[in-house]
């Protein structure tokens, strides 16, 4: 396959911690951030498309597929994945960065843009909540407290053994594994089986519980893309982000699920080439 002809898999040391690596294309640095339940592959499509503009640095981020898996939810935290990007970036000379992160991945990328704005370029997000806000429609929004069941889940003692069963049926519901091509499918089913990956994942949700030691202010510039039919990360998240981000854009794709750049890649490409 084409991605896997082009580009260097490494493992960065960074912050206590090897994460895989994939590097792919020439240009500006543009780091590309996962959620959950993914790893490196799922930016694949944007990835066959920015290759030629961009020097694209994509981690599998500690806890997922080939990176390390420390035990312990504090392992986890968000000032500790907050470092391990800082630490990529310094590792790789990047100076500073594009950064982008969909899902858990662009709340690490809103954390580390509030931490570290002089080592961020320009910010992009996808479908994932500013934390400050989601915290509050956590507590005070009974659609977003339903479409978060499965966080409260998390939350419980031994919370992740509904993910393992009937084959991971869970994780290939919450990613659209039916839409996947075969080759597609068996990396996935290969990232999930590592071990200890699943619970790396669940324990992002488990160790950031609360984020009152943020102030949640952004002063880069942020492009937000939310794809406005998630049923997870409901699009009333996009309410208030004025109030946290000093200059920003947001694209509302109305055709796109969580997983916007499975669905619109063409949208994700087109839009990070005009804002990067």
């Amino acid at each position: 396959m084409e991605l896997f002809s082009i580009g260097e898999e490494k493992f960065v040391e960074t912050n206590g911690v090897k994460l895989h690596t994939v590097i792919i294309g020439e240009g500006e640095p543009l780091i590309l951030l996962h959620g959950f339940p993914d790893f490196w592959f799922g930016w694949k499509n944007v990835i066959l498309g920015l290759k030629k503009d961009y020097k694209l640095i994509i981690p599998d981020m500690r806890g997922y597929n080939l990176s390390d898996k420390p035990k312990g939810v504090d392992n986890y935290k968000m000032e500790l994945l907050v470092e391990d990007i800082k630490g990529l970036i310094e590792t790789l000379n990047l100076g500073s960065a594009f950064l982008a992160g969909h899902d858990w991945g662009g709340v690490v990328a809103w954390a580390f843009a509030e931490k570290y704005p002089k080592l961020v370029r320009k910010l992009a997000i996808l479908n994932a909540p500013h934390m400050k806000i989601f915290q509050e429609r956590l507590r005070s929004d009974k659609k977003q407290q339903k479409a978060s069941f499965y966080i409260f889940e998390f939350l419980k003692p031994n919370g992740e053994k509904f993910l393992f069963k009937d084959d991971f049926k869970w994780l290939k519901f919450a990613v659209k594994f039916e839409d996947f091509s075969a080759f597609d499918k068996k990396q996935y089913l290969s990232a999930w089986a590592q071990p200890g990956a699943i619970l790396g994942g669940v324990n992002y949700y488990r160790a950031n519980v609360s984020f009152s030691d943020w102030t949640g202010k952004i002063t880069v510039p942020t492009l937000v893309i939310h794809g406005m039919k998630d049923i997870a990360v409901l699009s009333s998240v996009l309410d208030g982000l004025p109030d946290y981000v000093v200059d920003l854009k947001i694209v509302r794709a109305e055709k796109s699920s969580h997983w916007v750049m499975h669905d619109e890649p063409e949208l994700i490409i087109s839009s990070f080439k005009e804002f990067f």
